[in-house]
């Protein structure tokens, strides 16, 4: 048994249309290998989570609109990724989140891949994961049937998985993207990353 598979994965909860959720993306597989953990993708819906705390997206908030927008530029900079808010955000992960997971029930590591290029798709390449074609489109790359998983993305089986997802992250107290929890503790927000690698480095304090 490997240390990633005797220890309990770290849970990455995200929605899809969550820009400090695309900058976690690219660091948390690397934190999780330290300490010899795993990652558990888990894309949910972040509007269900607005609903509950009255909140709306930070673009459709006066003055924190404006210091998010700053802020995703200067993370991007720091961190040398390419990043391009669409003029259409922000937009729906339905679609994407519901694919991830028909494709996790059979193979986990290529629905880690396909949540990678949706979000390079939304946030790199300026393409509107909202759409059906543009979900299709990632399939091909990953040597799929891009029709064939908008299909199944569109099943009972995969919106009802989208559905329990979402319900079991209000359940638990997720109300923001990127959420991470580690062995019971929760960390909001792409820059408690740096905590939840002290956290997991020193077993909790």
């Amino acid at each position: 048994m490997t240390a990633a598979e005797g220890r309990p994965p770290i849970e990455f909860w995200f929605d899809f249309s969550s820009p400090y959720a695309f900058f976690a993306s690219h660091d948390i597989e690397a934190l999780a290998r330290r300490h010899g953990r795993g990652v558990a993708w888990r894309p949910f819906l972040l509007g269900a989570a607005f609903r509950t705390t009255n909140m709306a997206p930070l673009t459709q908030q006066p003055l924190r609109g404006d210091y998010a927008r700053r802020d995703w530029r200067r993370i991007a900079r720091l961190k040398g990724l390419a990043f391009d808010l669409p003029p259409f955000f922000p937009t729906s992960g339905v679609n994407a989140s519901r694919v991830f997971y028909f494709l996790e029930a059979s193979d986990p590591a290529t629905a880690v891949a396909f949540a990678k290029a949706a979000f390079d798709a939304l946030f790199v390449d300026g393409r509107d994961i909202a759409e059906a074609d543009v979900v299709a489109s990632l399939g091909a790359p990953l040597g799929l049937d891009g029709a064939a998983l908008v299909r199944a993305g569109a099943t009972p089986e995969a919106k009802a998985m989208l559905r329990t997802r979402t319900d079991e992250a209000l359940e638990r107290g997720i109300f923001g993207s990127p959420f991470l929890i580690a062995d019971g503790e929760p960390f909001w927000g792409s820059d408690r990353l740096a905590m939840l690698d002290e956290w997991l480095a020193r077993g909790g304090w």
